[in-house]
């Protein structure tokens, strides 16, 4: 399912044979509105397509906002004109939890799909980088250990052992789950690398390690992952920051960039010896099930493809080994509403 021009929201609408009942909000009971991560885009749309084809008469609307931008939609409030569901590729923040509490979204089910890497590429034909996640940090970081202001114009300039490369990264922008888990699982974990900054605690230590150069070396590239992938393909100093899938589906356009010597594959993102390893998430907005009983039948589809060997799998999305996997079916059957206490 090829996205939207960058900047442009990508937007899937699965039309309905029928128009159904009015739902909450005069919104039809018949239609599923959904938001959030470009990551899991691609796996919900596809489970969407295949729910569409066995529900005639129901609809379902796929968007692409980033995990941020969906998250500020989802806790808007209950009613027709807010979101059923919001993908995300990161957990739900305690703030966003409160948000949405204070907004009347009381009932917010959590339930994972599966492991995802975040993933460096680069171009296909050009030389192959090996990169640390100090590295990276040292690369990207706006005052690197506190120390200055960020001159790195190199990649040799960060680390003697790595080309004379000019350092051209693109990423995910604030509003997307995936810039989140480039702060949390690289830009911090190479941050604390110096005892010093590892020592900082709270505004401090989000300051210096993961506020990111404004001076061109990092550039922001929306919510269009297939565009970055396109981008990447065509220039070889360029490195792009998106979700493991997008790799696997270019792989004869781009590969991956080494993360402390370990490739993102299947394997490695699965047993989390990769360091971007991440979970995946839907959310369900509780308060809408009794309007929405579709909303419960999409779930159980969800549920049904991304097992070992399903079609989620196929598309790009890492599964979970038993015991998680077992957790996930059976949270998508119970759909238990998330205890917001030990957020963070």
């Amino acid at each position: 399912m090829t996205k939207l021009p960058l900047l442009i929201p990508a937007i899937v609408m699965l039309a309905a044979c029928g128009s159904g009942n009015s739902g909450s909000g005069g919104s039809s009971s018949s239609q599923i509105k959904i938001v959030g991560s470009s990551t899991v885009y691609p796996f919900t749309t596809a489970v969407a397509e295949g729910f569409q084809r066995d529900n005639p008469g129901t609809q379902v609307i796929v968007e692409s906002t980033g995990t941020g931008a969906g998250m500020k939609l989802f806790c808007k409030g209950v009613g027709g004109d807010t979101p059923d569901m919001t993908d995300a590729s990161r957990a739900i923040k305690k703030s966003e939890y409160d948000d949405c509490a204070k907004n009347g979204v009381k009932q917010i089910i959590e339930v994972p799909i599966g492991i995802d890497g975040l993933t460096f590429i680069q171009n296909k034909g050009a030389p192959a980088l090996s990169l640390t996640v100090r590295d990276i940090y040292m690369a990207l970081a706006a005052n690197p250990f506190g120390k200055g202001p960020n001159t790195a114009k190199t990649w040799k300039d960060v680390n003697p052992a790595l080309p004379a490369q000019k350092i051209h990264v693109m990423g995910p922008p604030p509003t997307s789950g995936t810039r989140d888990s480039l702060a949390d699982l690289i830009l911090t974990k190479g941050c604390e690398t110096d005892p010093a900054s590892k020592a900082l605690k709270d505004d401090a230590k989000k300051a210096t390690c993961t506020k990111i150069r404004e001076d061109g070396a990092y550039v922001e590239a929306g919510e269009n992952d297939n565009l970055l992938v396109q981008k990447v393909a065509v220039d070889n100093d360029t490195i792009g920051v998106l979700g493991f899938s997008y790799l696997d589906e270019n792989a004869d356009k781009v590969k991956a960039v080494t993360l402390g010597g370990v490739s993102p594959t299947e394997a490695t993102i699965a047993d989390l010896s990769y360091p971007g390893s991440r979970k995946l998430f839907i959310y369900v907005k509780g308060d809408h099930l009794a309007v929405k009983p579709k909303m419960k039948e999409f779930i159980a589809a969800y549920s049904k493809l991304w097992s070992k060997g399903g079609l989620l799998e196929k598309r790009g999305l890492v599964p979970f080994a038993a015991a998680d996997a077992a957790t996930s079916t059976a949270q998508a059957a119970a759909l238990k509403p998330l205890d917001g206490t030990n957020l963070k």
